[in-house]
């Protein structure tokens, strides 16, 4: 096998090993929450506590990976993430098993930060490019739709703990092949870490979306939830001033004069904010409203990601009909077509209901995930691989954050794990059906008239930015 294929190779299952742990606790969820007594915000910080520590941290960590070395961080990302995926395992409560994965977000983002990067310096060349993106992205989709299978199965078969449990062997092979195969890559020019825009997106992250997801039980007008939401805020405006004035920033703002770079940015944060994000709630509703097993909800989501695996790999010989901004802007249209039918969900569904939902949104999803990764590559010059992977996986992360927190607010908390009204539950789906298909269709729309403004010939940034 070649270096190439190595590095394929290890990218993909990484990436697969990050994106099983957002998806692969869904299903799970249920048997955590009788195991170690937790609430419906407990819960959702076993989601959000891994993609805001991602989210705030990859940025740094795709800067820090240009100076010290790609290979070099990805490793010690893998080593964080297989360390404290054991830590999670161990948990005998639910703060303890948040905070052990807000740790493994951390080494997730350092994973994250590299994996484009590594595919750029061991894919050069436009076309053989094309396809090791077609693989990273429907590894991204399959490992996200898998999760609830994969989750299933374990927590059925083994315990919830073996969801955690699994990822040490897995991370230890990667490291070892990684140390062998994979060969190292520098940026000489790359920029210092920009510290204070670190603290501030950090800051701010973590107060919006611990606003969002404690506005029910504290009331949305209550003094601490405005103070949070508006801090939150304000540190999102600190941390723009910051990013303008600084000599080397974390997000050299000059990086949005691009369309194609901004359009792909919307774009990811569109698709995580809306069908990313529901799955929490969807498998909740398989769970706690149809009664399905742990295994029987993962198996629903099958269907649809079978035909994601045909979609994602078919997008490398589309090319030449269909281009990245078509496939990406489509694929968002797809997703909130299935966002929509979400509405058509009762108390007394069949489980079958579920698969056209499923299926339109994930067949989008498969056009979706190699294209956008493709436009955002080659919206930055090569030397800036590392920063444009950060800030994708950044938009990616924070849109499952925050959408995760926000379309929590939908939902009674006492009906979301076995109590209170069923049909309260059911409600708060639809009202996030709605606002996921709002989110997904705007995105595109966004997205498309971003592309109208690009050149014919996809721009590279200007190097003052």
């Amino acid at each position: 096998m070649t270096r190439q294929r190595w590095t394929l190779l290890v990218v993909c299952a990484a990436t697969a090993m990050l994106m099983l742990d957002i998806a692969v606790v869904n299903t799970a969820l249920s048997a955590i929450a009788d195991d170690l007594d937790a609430g419906l915000t407990g819960l959702q910080w076993v989601v959000d506590a891994y993609t805001v520590a991602l989210a705030a941290v990859v940025l740094t960590a795709g800067s820090l990976a240009d100076r010290l070395g790609r290979k070099r961080v990805f490793i010690a990302g893998l080593a964080l993430f297989t360390v404290s995926s054991a830590a999670c395992a161990l948990a005998n409560d639910i703060v303890m098993l948040d905070v052990a994965r807000a740790v493994q977000g951390l080494g997730a983002a350092a994973m994250f930060a590299v994996s484009l990067a590594l595919l750029a310096d061991a894919f050069p060349g436009d076309e053989e490019r094309a396809g090791a993106l077609a693989a990273y992205g429907a590894t991204i989709g399959a490992a996200f739709a898998f999760g609830p299978l994969v989750g299933g199965a374990l927590t059925t078969g083994l315990g919830w703990e073996w969801i955690f449990l699994i990822n040490v062997p897995v991370g230890l092979a990667i490291i070892a092949v990684t140390l062998l195969k994979v060969r190292e890559s520098v940026d000489p020019l790359a920029r210092p870490v920009d510290w204070a825009g670190q603290a501030a997106l950090g800051v701010a992250l973590l107060l919006i979306v611990t606003g969002l997801l404690r506005g029910n039980e504290e009331g949305w007008g209550s003094t601490q939830i405005v103070a949070m939401l508006g801090g939150g805020a304000a540190m999102l405006l600190v941390f723009g001033l910051i990013e303008r004035r600084v000599a080397h920033p974390m997000l050299p703002l000059g990086l949005f004069r691009n369309p194609t770079f901004t359009g792909a940015q919307v774009a990811a944060f569109a698709i995580s904010a809306s069908f990313f994000a529901v799955f929490l709630y969807t498998t909740l509703y398989l769970q706690q409203i149809l009664g399905l097993s742990a295994i029987e909800a993962g198996l629903v989501y099958l269907p649809g990601t079978i035909i994601m695996f045909i979609v994602s790999g078919a997008t490398a010989s589309l090319g030449d009909r269909l281009s990245h901004p078509a496939m990406v802007t489509i694929g968002l249209l797809l997703v909130g077509a299935g966002m929509a039918m979400g509405v058509l969900l009762q108390v007394d569904s069949a489980w079958t209901m579920m698969l056209p939902i499923t299926v339109v949104a994930l067949i989008g999803t498969g056009l979706f995930n190699p294209a956008v990764s493709a436009l955002a590559l080659r919206a930055v010059p090569m030397r800036d691989a590392g920063l444009a992977a950060g800030v994708n996986d950044t938009f990616r992360q924070a849109g499952i954050a925050v959408g995760v927190a926000g379309l929590g607010a939908l939902f009674p908390a006492g009906s979301a794990l076995g109590g209170g009204d069923p049909q309260g539950f059911v409600d708060g789906l639809h009202e996030a059906s709605i606002v996921c298909a709002v989110i997904a269709v705007s995105g595109a729309v966004i997205f498309a008239a971003l592309m109208a403004r690009r050149a014919p010939a996809l721009e590279a940034v200007p190097e003052a930015a």
